[in-house]
């Protein structure tokens, strides 16, 4: 087979319990806009994104929390701009009480110059903000693994 163009990411689907919460926590802690939403009966959903286009998209059809251990998603990650945007992300998230993997900027490996924060939505989804730069000298919590690996 012959591809005919690149392939590149476009957006992410979420299965949520509770869409009026998803709502809330990524609009108001994350930033994103709602470009659309809608349902009807049980089954409600919402499009999210930023500048218009479109990034997530939150499926009210969950029964139960994420489960990391089944296959599937293992980890959503953003990037932010520099350093000081994640701190900036990090102090909002710890405002609302939000629960963390990690307890601050973390390096993604040893020694690496990228890391982030790494925290869960209200379902137990497992988010990342980082930055390619501005992490060195963050500790890492491992030294076998990439950060983002197995937490």
């Amino acid at each position: 087979m012959t591809a005919t163009s690149t392939l590149r990411a476009g957006h992410v689907g979420l299965n949520v319990t509770d869409l009026e919460r998803s709502l809330g926590f990524y609009r108001e802690v994350l930033g994103f806009d709602v470009l659309g939403e809608g349902g009807e009966d049980d089954r409600s959903y919402a499009f999210l994104g930023q500048d218009g286009q479109l990034t997530l998209t939150l499926w009210q059809q969950a029964d139960g929390a994420y489960a990391p251990g089944l296959a599937g998603l293992h980890h959503l990650a953003w990037e932010a701009g520099t350093i000081d945007e994640v701190r900036a992300f990090e102090a909002r998230l710890r405002e609302r009480g939000v629960d963390f993997a990690y307890d601050g900027i973390v390096a993604h490996q040893e020694g690496a110059p990228s890391g982030g924060i790494f925290f869960h939505d209200p379902d137990g989804t497992r988010l990342e903000i980082s930055v390619p730069t501005g992490a060195a000298g963050a500790p890492a919590p491992s030294a076998a693994a990439p950060t983002c690996g197995f937490f």
